[in-house]
């Protein structure tokens, strides 16, 4: 009997992620790679991966999401971010009443769901404020990796970034490093500023005693998860599958 498999597909700004279901729900292959300049290029190294692995993507249900879902001409059909972010971290955390932190590479899209259903939504403006690529600019800037950015910020404290402007705000960096600020207190304004931009957000739904998880790129970093817990006051959870949200609810959508 042939296997079933549900696909989801979420080519983000930076990032492409895939999930593969196989016919009783469960995931079954997952992977990650740069978008890199051609969404049209990203959604055919896809394909090759798909049929490495044996699986089909014209003879199984393919749903795609995300900044680049126009891109992939063997989908079923495309669905909005919102809608497969709130079906993945349902699915992740097992849970019909959850707010979504999901901290994207150009956005942060903060999401209410009740009963199941998205019942309200904020994203972040045009600027890259509270983003990964925000993350990534500061990290370029200090000569580390992201990762790095967010370790050291655990260490250090007293220093503040004034600017939500990418531009400004790499400029006040720079800055500091000239005056010879230790990278620790710098790491600690980073991923300040990046908390304090993601709980302004979030406080626009009135998020108060509810479950809150956080997912997309950022939801490894250990730091900031405390960090945004201590900020809303309650325990922001992750989960190692919540980079692949997006994807999972893409998968969930046929």
């Amino acid at each position: 009997m042939k296997q079933e498999y549900h696909i989801g597909i979420d080519i983000g700004s930076t990032c492409a992620k895939l999930a593969v279901l196989d016919g009783e729900g469960r995931l079954v292959f997952r992977s990650l790679q740069p978008t890199g300049w051609s969404s049209v290029d990203t959604a055919e190294s896809i394909r090759q991966k798909l049929l490495e692995e044996g699986i089909d993507p014209e003879q199984s249900p393919c749903v795609a999401t995300g900044y680049g879902r126009i891109s992939v001409p063997y989908a079923d059909k495309m669905i909005t971010e919102i809608t497969c972010h709130a079906r993945g971290a349902m699915w992740i955390h097992d849970a019909r009443e959850l707010v979504v932190i999901d901290i994207g590479g150009q956005d942060t899209k903060i999401i209410r769901i009740e009963d199941g259903r998205v019942k309200d939504f904020v994203m972040n403006d045009k600027c890259s404020a509270g983003t990964g690529r925000f993350l990534e600019v500061m990290a370029n800037t200090m000569a580390l990796r992201p990762d790095e950015v967010c370790e050291l910020a655990r260490l250090g404290g007293g220093t503040s970034i004034s600017s939500m402007c990418t531009v400004f705000a790499e400029s006040e960096v720079i800055s500091l490093i000239g005056r010879g600020e230790s990278k620790e207190n710098i790491a600690f304004a980073v991923v300040e500023s990046i908390v304090s931009k993601v709980v302004s957000q979030t406080s626009r739904l009135n998020v108060c005693n509810e479950t809150v998880c956080l997912t997309g790129g950022l939801c490894g970093c250990a730091y900031l998860r405390e960090a945004l817990s201590e900020k809303l006051n309650c325990r922001v959870q992750a989960e190692p599958e919540g980079r692949y949200a997006g994807a999972l609810g893409a998968a969930l959508s046929m």
